[in-house]
């Protein structure tokens, strides 16, 4: 019931980064696995344009230090 889904050799399991004491997805890897044409900038635009669908722990900016 738990597999890891495997995309294009791509492990989930291995996208997943715990910063700030919280596990999270990079848009970068996100972009790849929804196979985004132009990368990031569509999956940052859709969090932007639908904020009232996210919580608002859902996403945040890293900092250079992290």
């Amino acid at each position: 019931m738990n597999e890891i889904i495997v995309q294009d050799n791509i492990k989930i399991e291995d996208l997943i980064y715990e910063v700030r004491g919280k596990q999270v997805m990079l848009d970068s890897d996100l972009a790849k696995l929804y196979e985004c044409k132009n990368g990031t900038k569509m999956i940052n635009q859709s969090v932007k344009r639908n904020k009232e669908r996210f919580p608002e722990d859902f996403y945040f900016q890293i900092t250079k230090a992290e």
